[in-house]
């Protein structure tokens, strides 16, 4: 589940952290980088958990809504939102998954408003036009389904600003985490098929085993490697001095520099693309068209000077 991208994103972030601490020392970082990548995994079972808890109330409120249609004398309600949701077949699997009970049992912590914002996560997802559409094809097969819950998650869980709040309350990680994540608990809803045993292996921690390895190289060698690599931005900051660059700036260009002299086996426009990505969204607006004259300026120098041989 951690890619690389989100490995490029967790270092800029403790790159820059560590230059904020003149106190703190490579491997005491480290275990920091550790920490926040298992924090990234523990959101995604925790999104997963949520789903299961949403399940868990939309029963009770299913059990409520047909005792109250009992006691009216009114026809049974087996064909409502309330008892399609509390029997959502997507559902059922994720609360039969032994990974995401062992995650409930060990992990998951009972907090304040959790059970608020869960209400009202239930109650837009039984209102939604999503679901109505979904009632009125009658096709509750478990591709169906599935296919509902995949499309509620989108609306009410990934965009909702309550529960982006609420793990950024929680988790000093998350809140930057949460889009990386949604995209992977998006995955393993599409993923999860009617067969699937209680067993059933769930999105890996690394998407491949290499990345951890890939994170903490890039981490050390980018602090080891940072006088040289800032000596580098400076020389090529051509129109702005490098005492005036955003620091945040700097951190960027560093790492990327870093990985492009360290990791001959990943493209340049790979190494570009993934931190002007970055730059534009956790800089200043200008930063990402700067960050790429940037290092087209340095990589031309490397070439010239024979440092750098790959495309």
């Amino acid at each position: 589940m951690i890619n690389r991208k989100l490995i490029r994103l967790k270092i800029v972030q403790l790159v820059y952290a560590y230059y904020q601490n003149e106190g703190k020392t490579i491997p005491v970082a480290e275990k920091e980088l550790d920490y926040s990548l298992t924090q990234a995994y523990k959101l995604y079972l925790y999104q997963l958990s949520f789903l299961v808890a949403l399940r868990q109330l939309a029963r009770q409120k299913n059990d409520a809504f047909q005792a109250r249609l009992r006691r009216s004398g009114k026809a049974d309600g087996s064909l409502s939102p309330q008892s399609r949701l509390a029997e959502n077949a997507l559902l059922e699997k994720l609360a039969d998954n032994a990974t995401v009970g062992a995650y409930i049992e060990k992990e998951k912590q009972p907090w304040p408003e959790e059970d608020g914002i869960l209400l009202k996560v239930y109650e837009s997802m039984a209102a939604s036009p999503v679901t109505e559409t979904y009632m009125a094809k009658g096709d509750f097969s478990f591709e169906a389904d599935r296919e509902l819950m995949r499309k509620l998650y989108k609306t009410c869980i990934a965009q909702n600003e309550d529960i982006d709040a609420m793990l950024e309350a929680h988790g000093l990680y998350w809140n930057d985490d949460k889009d990386v994540v949604d995209s992977f608990v998006l995955k393993t809803i599409k993923r999860t098929a009617a067969g699937d045993k209680p067993d059933q292996p769930l999105q890996p921690e690394y998407t491949d085993p290499e990345d951890k390895n890939f994170a903490h190289n890039l981490f050390v060698h980018t602090l080891t490697r940072a006088e040289e690599t800032r000596r580098l931005i400076r020389e090529n900051c051509k129109n702005w001095k490098f005492e005036r660059m955003a620091a945040m700036d700097i951190v960027i260009a560093q790492i990327a520099l870093t990985e492009i002299l360290d990791f001959p086996q990943i493209p340049l426009n790979v190494t570009f693309n993934e931190y002007i990505e970055i730059a534009k969204a956790y800089s200043t607006p200008r930063s990402g068209s700067y960050l790429n004259g940037l290092l087209d300026n340095i990589v031309k120098q490397l070439r010239e000077t024979g440092t750098l041989m790959k495309a």
